[in-house]
């Protein structure tokens, strides 16, 4: 559906993005994850046509697109300010790129109205002016407007970063079921990891310019490919070469002179071992309360790692208390020493 290949973009002598190569699938929702200053807006301008690479193509349903002019790439795009017009209404916001098209007015009224009843626009919000809407609304007009020309593509760079955790969550799960309707190929720019675990068919991690990894939730989670999306993509612990010491004398086979890590829910306190798994004696340090689940933190003697349980309301532990640490040597996740920064 959408192809980058090889693209180099340039700004000045500064190089913003190093040979990108993405396939994103018709229909699929597609986020580009990093820090900021790390490419993924850049990119997604290059798909929309804000930025032309120096090397490299943008091919759309196999036409290269890298030099159309953006009007015509029948792209809807969602920005981090949502770009909406403060005085207009609602409803000349949405229609705005109907009229560009020169539709006739039963038929922009058809489509706006259509549009605005699925992404849950009453028709007295449709007369009212935009700064009179809530953000969430604001939002959900943002939409409209880049859905209602029939978009074979929507980008949206940052859309959520504006708004309160709480609406956060609440249109995280609307955009997610508003993409599934529409089937429309959806190209999402975040730095949020939760956000785009939780939205995502599949994530390209950017670090730097470069593309770290690309795959589903599950891979860049589990199986991240470099130190550097394991320890960007939710949180884990580092293993001190003193604990990998201990894990191999209680028959772990860690290599010491890698990097190893392990994440935060591998680890369990005060459970049978299974077969594999080896029990570390240890003390709970601190712990912090989030309701569903608990982080403790625990010092094993060689260092202090975090582990969070799930909160049965029955088994919580005391700073002080004495446990034992379980876990499976084959849950570490090891990297070359010196590997973090290979894109320097």
């Amino acid at each position: 559906m959408i192809q980058l290949n090889d693209i180099v973009v340039k700004f000045g002598d500064f190089t913003a993005l190093h040979h990108i190569n993405v396939h994103v699938k018709e229909g699929e929702f597609f986020t580009f994850l990093g820090p900021s200053g790390c490419g993924k807006t850049t990119t997604l301008r290059t798909i929309t046509g804000f930025i032309e690479p120096v090397e490299g193509t943008v091919v759309v349903k196999g036409k290269d697109i890298t030099h159309v002019p953006i009007e015509e790439r029948n792209i809807g795009i969602v920005f981090q300010s949502y770009a909406l017009f403060p005085t207009m209404t609602v409803y000349d916001n949405i229609a705005f790129g109907l009229k560009l098209k020169k539709l006739k007015k039963p038929e922009i009224d058809q489509k706006v109205r259509e549009i605005a009843k699925k992404v849950d626009l009453s028709d007295e919000q449709l007369a009212k002016a935009v700064s009179q809407l809530s953000g969430g609304q604001q939002q959900r007009v943002a939409i409209a407007r880049a859905l209602v020309t029939g978009p074979a593509i929507i980008c949206m760079d940052e859309p959520l970063s504006n708004l309160d955790a709480k609406l956060r969550v609440q249109l995280r799960n609307e955009l997610k079921k508003m993409q599934k309707d529409f089937g429309i190929t959806t190209i999402y720019v975040t730095h949020d990891q939760e956000e785009a675990l939780t939205l995502s068919d599949r994530i390209a991690v950017f670090n730097k310019g470069f593309i770290e990894q690309i795959g589903t939730p599950n891979e860049v989670y589990n199986h991240s490919q470099t130190e550097f999306v394991c320890n960007f993509i939710g949180d884990i612990n580092p293993l001190t070469p003193a604990l990998v010491e201990q894990i191999n004398a209680a028959g772990g086979s860690a290599d010491p002179t890698q990097k190893n890590y392990m994440r935060l829910e591998r680890i369990h306190v005060n459970i049978p071992p299974k077969p594999g798994q080896l029990e570390i004696e240890g003390r709970v340090d601190s712990r912090e309360y989030y309701g569903l689940y608990i982080k403790y933190y625990i010092d094993l003697g060689c260092q202090t790692i975090k582990v969070i349980e799930k909160n049965d309301g029955v088994n919580i532990y005391e700073p002080g208390q004495n446990v034992k640490v379980v876990m499976d040597p084959r849950d570490i996740m090891a990297y070359p020493a010196g590997g973090d920064d290979e894109h320097g």
